[in-house]
């Protein structure tokens, strides 16, 4: 059942699944009370390995889950390649220098945050990857620029020529971070135009989410690194 689904006891919102994967015991139990303090919001289980998260996903089968990095056994970017398509993933991590961070976007994962992040936008990320967004903390996704700069990986992507001069503008736009709203005012055209491209963008690019379509913005060569 996935979110859009699923309804609150009210019957009046939907519910979001929330998977929560972290090695810390503390942390987990943080994660799920303020989760579940949201009325559309749910924790419906933890995980405290990569293996674990692989294993409780199948079973609780979450809309989002919320995943560590460095966990014992297996670690979070082997279970987000396992998970994703199944589950939207959302990595939590307390390192913006972490090397995993385009691992984990190859992977699959839909986003990136920082465990210092405040608590409401935590909550709002969540919602956000829920509803099908790519979101990526600031820090991070300067880092994750700089590692295309440095370690600049073969283009995996298809159709970037079949692109028209309008979906490669909003290509461009997409991978400097700008959402759907700041889309249509930047381009003076409706939300609804806007998300007609993007939904184009995934198709031509056989592209998951926002986030593949950055990664296929930058190893195209189309968005070079700022300076």
């Amino acid at each position: 059942m996935t979110a859009g689904e699923q309804t609150g006891g009210d019957g009046a919102r939907p519910v979001t699944r929330v998977l929560v994967a972290d090695d810390q015991a503390l942390l987990r139990g943080s994660f799920r009370v303020l989760v579940d303090s949201e009325p559309d919001l749910e924790v419906v289980g933890e995980a405290a390995t990569g293996a674990e998260a692989i294993e409780r996903a199948g079973v609780v089968r979450p809309d989002v889950v919320l995943m560590d990095v460095r966990m014992p056994e297996m670690d979070g970017i082997e279970a987000t390649r396992r998970i994703a398509g199944a589950a939207r993933v959302l990595i939590v991590t307390m390192f913006d220098l972490d090397a995993y961070v385009y691992a984990a976007l190859r992977a699959g994962a839909s986003g990136f945050l920082l465990k210092d992040t405040p608590p409401a936008e935590l909550l709002a990320a969540i919602r956000v990857v829920a509803a099908g967004e790519a979101l990526l903390a600031p820090r991070v996704t300067r880092r994750l620029i700089a590692e295309f700069a440095r370690t600049p990986a073969a283009p995996t992507v298809r159709g970037l020529e079949g692109l028209t001069e309008r979906e490669q503008e909003v290509l461009i736009l997409v991978a400097r971070g700008l959402s759907n709203t700041e889309l249509a005012q930047h381009l003076h055209l409706s939300l609804a135009t806007i998300k007609t491209h993007i939904g184009r963008l995934l198709t031509k690019l056989d592209a998951r989410d926002r986030a593949q379509l950055v990664i296929a913005a930058y190893e195209s060569g189309l968005v070079g690194v700022a300076r």
